[in-house]
């Protein structure tokens, strides 16, 4: 009877060290994501009155009259993005690939690791200025590669070492399997290891292109921005986040508004283009053969 009555008081106690562990981890996951949502509910409650056609097909008013838009901000963000990709995320998936599968245990392989690790925890202030001295000064001028530069400088680490780490997560029996059938170690890295790695290796580059897409201090250096149409990888160009940057510290209520405006617009791109991306890995397109 002692014993029916201990174990029926262990059995309670499971239960409610189970449901207080349930109860944490639900409290966790509410925590995290409410100011997410806090912060897009306060962006649309600003912003989305200030939304209109205007709004994308326009640019910015002179000092004193009102509307406009923030079309040539938005065309120089994706601009800006698509540079910062084609510089950042090739050279991390490659750092990647060396630390993972051809230098594991080097002296060298050391060097990069911590070199991402630190490039990771430099401030963006501190990159664009690296960049104005680097890339700038030699040009003579502000441009949009300058800014492309930066923000595929900052795109590196992120991606160079979330794609080491998805790779070592393979197993081993997959590399030695494709060795055995007599297929070159290159080909399959590229091919197999990589391909089984794909969709953690794409979350590392989404989180990598959402941290730059919000960046302003690098563009103040570099990008500079620009009022006017331009597309042009030689010249100033404007940034969503550089114009919020403009418009917020700006003494004119019209322009507070169309810097609330532009937020909800730069989260709303931030999330439908990792959405899009998630969207396409999960179909299958871009899924690894795990």
């Amino acid at each position: 009877m002692q014993l029916k009555n201990e174990h029926k008081l262990q059995n309670r106690i499971r239960a409610l060290t189970d449901g207080a562990a349930t109860g944490l981890a639900v409290l966790s996951t509410i925590l995290v994501v409410a100011p997410l949502v806090a912060i897009f509910i306060y962006l649309i409650y600003k912003g989305a009155s200030s939304l209109n056609l205007d709004f994308f097909t326009q640019i910015p008013k002179p000092v004193g009259e009102s509307g406009g838009g923030m079309a040539n901000a938005i065309v120089g963000s994706g601009v800006l993005l698509g540079l910062a990709s084609l510089i950042g995320v090739p050279l991390g998936i490659g750092g990647g690939i060396y630390l993972a599968e051809f230098g594991r245990g080097t002296k060298l392989a050391n060097a990069v690791r911590f070199t991402a690790d630190v490039l990771n925890g430099v401030p963006s202030i501190v990159m664009g200025m690296a960049v104005l001295a680097m890339v700038v000064h030699p040009e003579g001028h502000f441009s949009a590669l300058s800014g492309g530069v930066a923000l595929g400088i900052m795109m590196i680490p992120t991606v160079c070492r979330t794609s080491e780490e998805m790779l070592l997560m393979v197993p081993n029996a997959v590399r030695e399997a494709a060795l055995a059938l007599g297929v070159p170690n290159w080909r399959s890295v590229l091919a197999i290891t990589v391909r089984t790695a794909s969709p953690g290796i794409i979350t590392g580059c989404m989180l990598a292109f959402a941290r730059v897409a919000g960046e302003t201090a690098p563009l103040i250096f570099t990008a500079f921005g620009n009022s006017n149409w331009s597309t042009s990888l030689n010249e100033p160009i404007a940034a969503l986040p550089l114009q919020i940057y403009v418009y917020a510290i700006s003494p004119y209520d019209d322009w507070h508004r169309l810097a609330w405006a532009g937020a909800l617009v730069l989260i709303v791109l931030i999330v439908l283009a990792v959405s899009l991306v998630r969207y396409v890995t999960s179909r299958g397109v871009l899924k690894g053969a795990s």
